[in-house]
């Protein structure tokens, strides 16, 4: 009787192993591509309720997640990118003869060979001698076009995969979340609220900060067109487009919120009236009012809590963003705060118990009013597609279920 037994332990140990060693697998796969998965997952929260918005008018659940793609995250990334160009073209005119010092900041000349790294820097730093050896030239100008044309379509690459892993999210989100429903044991077990209150809390985050960034950068955008439009002879702020954007960017910080961007603004208002007559200093000290005004206090007070604090608070996401891109690059970003928030509900729901020795429950131990009460009524029924699609098949198999016993009667 012992035999079988054995054998059932033999089989379910090799599974186990067998599980385990595809489990380092995926690990190793999304390590390789933490950035791209990051800004992927980024996209598919920040973008669900609008998505789930177009759903409601159109049928088809692929050209729904088609059009949120196209018209709302491509724009996004569009956008960053060229802002990104911009600032860097602002930077280098300014430093001038010291574009090579720049270059190395931004572009990893570690990849190409001393000979190449010489010549491009002295190429930026003295256009002209590129006319004494033009065979050299041209031979280092298409070596070093290659290593850029790759490093370009590495880039969008990437956000070419971002977006189709967005996209895929959002159409296949009602079949993923069946599935991870049956995988953690149905409604009213530990996992199911576990992941409840990390969906409602990435949707929270990530789509109320980018309406933040959007409202903050059109109010951006017109106290600086508004500055140009009324200020004095001599007086202009260049890029305003770019400086909106990114001044809707770092208002994501608290305290800081658009600091970062409009002080600098108006230094440098002040240095152009400072370099004419410096009789416009009126001006330039009540622009520093208005901004302070607009681009200050009115986030703080009014706008931020209403679209970004529904869930958590902003000064333990600010750790995130500020500790993200330091920690991971460019990515941690958008990663960091994934992992703050799943901690963030590890100790709401799971570590108290485990301390305790209780049984883990769907119970929110710690930090009621921290982030979203899984056991919320209103909320499961409304976001969460999984007791949708029950409810659907449901009546799907009831309005079956009698229209066969009508058919056999």
């Amino acid at each position: 009787m012992e035999l079988p037994d054995i054998e059932y332990d033999r089989a379910r140990l090799g599974w186990w192993l067998f599980v385990a060693v595809l489990f380092a697998a995926a690990m190793f796969i999304v390590h390789s591509f933490v950035g791209m998965i990051s800004l992927g997952v980024f996209g598919y929260y920040a973008t669900r309720p609008i998505y789930r918005k177009i759903d409601t008018y159109i049928d088809t659940d692929r050209l729904a997640a088609g059009l949120t793609v196209t018209f709302v995250i491509g724009p996004i990334i569009l956008l960053a990118l060229y802002t990104g160009f911009r600032a860097f073209q602002r930077v280098q005119t300014f430093l001038g003869d010291g574009g090579g010092s720049l270059l190395r900041q931004f572009v990893n000349l570690d990849a190409l060979t001393p000979g190449q790294r010489d010549s491009l820097q002295a190429a930026i730093q003295n256009p002209q001698s590129l006319l004494s050896a033009p065979q050299q030239t041209v031979q280092e100008v298409f070596s070093v076009g290659l290593n850029a044309i790759s490093a370009a379509f590495g880039g969008l690459l990437l956000i070419g995969l971002a977006l189709t892993l967005s996209y895929f999210l959002l159409e296949r989100q009602e079949q993923l979340s069946g599935a991870l429903l049956s995988l953690i044991g149905g409604h009213d077990s530990p996992g199911h609220a576990f992941a409840v209150a990390v969906d409602e809390d990435l949707e929270s985050v990530f789509f109320g900060n980018l309406l933040f960034v959007v409202v903050m950068s059109v109010l951006a955008a017109v106290a600086y067109y508004a500055t140009n439009y009324f200020a004095p002879q001599g007086l202009h702020i260049p890029m305003v487009f770019t400086l909106a954007f990114l001044t809707g960017v770092a208002s994501l910080i608290p305290i800081v919120v658009g600091k970062i961007i409009y002080l600098p603004v108006v230094g440098y208002l002040a240095f152009q009236t400072i370099q004419s007559d410096g009789g416009s200093l009126t001006f330039v000290a009540g622009a520093l009012v208005a901004y302070f005004l607009v681009l200050d206090i009115l986030p703080q007070a009014l706008i931020q809590p209403y679209i970004t604090g529904r869930e958590l608070d902003m000064v333990l996401m600010m750790f995130a963003y500020v500790l993200g891109p330091v920690l991971f690059g460019w990515y941690g970003f958008f990663f960091l705060p994934i992992v703050f928030v799943v901690m963030l509900e590890a100790v709401r729901i799971i570590v108290p118990e485990l301390l305790r020795g209780d049984p883990i429950t769907t119970h929110v131990s710690l930090g009621q009013r921290v982030g979203t009460d899984p056991e919320s009524e209103e909320q499961v029924t409304h976001d969460d597609p999984v007791n949708q699609d029950d409810d659907h098949e449901q009546g799907g198999d009831d309005g079956e279920g009698s229209s066969e016993a009508a058919a056999s009667e």
